[in-house]
């Protein structure tokens, strides 16, 4: 089901899968950060978190300017911090944007998987 459908940002609850899935489509702008965050807590809040599975789809997600993508790893995190069950990133299609998260993965101890397709993420 999907909760929120904005033109950089969709979010939907799989209830019958116990997923929540967010899929970046492009980059958040600066300017869309307090908006993206309001409509994450309130679809996270919808669901209990140690029931679900949490996937950032990154599919569409574009390569990053490189003073964001320095802070990547730190938003990977965050949502690592959730409080999910387990965590999943499904890889960009953009071959610099993959870079940019394996990159990101490197620095940090995330606790969950990398897929490259969200069919994978059932499949685990």
């Amino acid at each position: 089901m999907l909760v929120v459908d904005e033109p950089k940002y969709k979010m939907a609850i799989y209830e019958a899968k116990k997923e929540v899935h967010v899929q970046v489509i492009g980059f958040i702008k600066e300017d869309l950060v307090a908006e993206y965050l309001k409509d994450l807590q309130e679809t996270v809040a919808k669901v209990p978190k140690n029931a679900y599975t949490f996937v950032v789809d990154g599919t569409y997600q574009s390569p990053l300017p490189s003073k964001v993508s320095a802070g990547l790893g730190e938003t990977i995190m965050f949502y690592a911090s959730l409080g999910f069950k387990d965590n999943v990133i499904v890889n960009p299609k953009s071959k610099i944007a993959q870079v940019q998260v394996r990159n990101a993965l490197e620095t940090i101890d995330f606790p969950g998987t990398v897929v490259d397709h969200v069919s994978e993420t059932t499949l685990r």
